[in-house]
């Protein structure tokens, strides 16, 4: 895949704030299926900025956790507009600033839309991080700092979406389809499952 992309759908650095932040712990098919209206109805953060916590809801009250999420989404729109010039920043540290933006979500953020050499970590690239081999780390930053030894600063933006797309589509939380995978040879956690199998075909260290 060389040029794997997120599968949340946007069209400016605004729309996807929103829809990482609505990602959270949420599918990014429900996102698709919700931030249509969203979009239209509020298309700037000046429009968010200004809407009750009323007027919001009803267009994201099937996505997880959309008490707190609204709530988010207009506190955000409202710091953008004050402390940002309604502009999205790159800076990791000014975007973790924002109400809803978490680590994760500045690094997705900083990697798609301004191509910045940062690894954001969920659930799959956590889950693919430590199966494979890449990282034992205890916590998502701990994971982070070991991706990046591994990935070259050029490679982290497109490795951020390798793994997510491997956990989501082969390598899945319940029954990984390592029959279909294409890393087996070089994954920890099929090793130790089939000691037999990977002595007999493990390829050389990749350098």
């Amino acid at each position: 895949m060389p040029a794997p992309q997120t599968e949340l759908h946007y069209t400016n650095p605004f729309q996807l704030l929103i829809a990482v932040i609505l990602s959270a712990q949420c599918t990014d098919k429900r996102v698709n299926m919700t931030v249509p209206p969203l979009f239209e109805r509020f298309p700037t953060p000046e429009s968010l900025a200004e809407a009750s916590f009323d007027e919001v809801y009803p267009f994201i009250k099937s996505i997880s956790y959309p008490n707190s999420k609204t709530q988010h989404l207009i506190d955000m729109a409202k710091k953008l507009v004050a402390d940002f010039g309604s502009e999205v920043p790159s800076d990791i540290d000014a975007l973790m600033t924002l109400p809803g933006v978490g680590r994760k979500t500045a690094n997705v953020i900083a990697s798609i839309v301004y191509d910045q050499p940062v690894i954001a970590v969920d659930t799959h690239v956590f889950r693919v991080s430590h199966r494979i081999g890449l990282s034992d780390g205890k916590t998502p930053h701990a994971v982070e700092t070991d991706l990046e030894k591994y990935f070259a600063p050029a490679d982290r933006a497109r490795a951020h979406h390798w793994l997510i797309l491997h956990g989501r589509y082969v390598c899945t939380a319940r029954n990984p389809k390592c029959g279909d995978c294409g890393l087996k040879a070089y994954c920890t956690n099929w090793s130790r499952s089939n000691p037999i199998l990977a002595s007999a075909s493990s390829p050389a260290a990749p350098k």
